[in-house]
C-alpha cells in the first residue's frame, strides 16, 4: 500500500519519479539530491465505497424499524399497502434526492426507490 516518504537529508516529502535509465520506479526529494528505490510501485490507491442503495441491501429489518417513517403505498412485488420509506444519505451535489422504500410485509420486505 502507497505511504508518504521522507527525505532522510532534509526531511521534506519524497514524490514519485520514473527511472528511465532503469525502468524502475524512484522517489526522489524536490529540494536536495536525494533519491531512493521503490520498495513497492504502488504510488496511489482508490478504494471505492458503496453508494447509499448498496449499503441498505445489507440491513434486514428495516420494513419493523419503528424510527423510520411509514406510509401507504403499494409495493410493486406482493401488492401490500404499507411501506417504510427513508431519503439517499448522498451529499454529492449533483445527486438528486432519492426515496428508498421497504415492504413492511414482513414475507416480502421488497425494496424499490422513487
Amino acid at each position: 500500500m502507497a505511504s508518504l516518504k521522507f527525505c532522510t537529508d532534509c526531511s521534506n516529502m519524497l514524490y514519485p519519479r520514473e527511472d528511465r535509465v532503469h525502468h524502475r520506479l524512484l522517489f526522489a526529494c524536490r529540494n536536495c539530491d536525494h533519491e531512493e528505490v521503490a520498495d513497492n510501485c504502488c504510488v496511489y490507491r482508490h478504494e471505492v465505497g458503496h453508494i447509499p442503495s448498496e449499503q441498505t441491501m445489507v440491513v434486514k429489518d428495516l420494513a419493523s424499524d419503528p424510527t423510520l417513517p411509514s406510509t401507504n403505498i403499494t409495493c410493486p412485488k406482493c401488492r401490500y399497502g404499507k411501506a417504510v420509506y427513508f431519503q439517499s444519505q448522498s451529499r454529492h451535489p449533483d445527486t438528486r434526492m432519492n426515496l428508498y422504500y421497504v415492504c413492511r410485509n414482513l414475507e416480502c420486505q421488497h425494496r424499490w426507490q422513487s
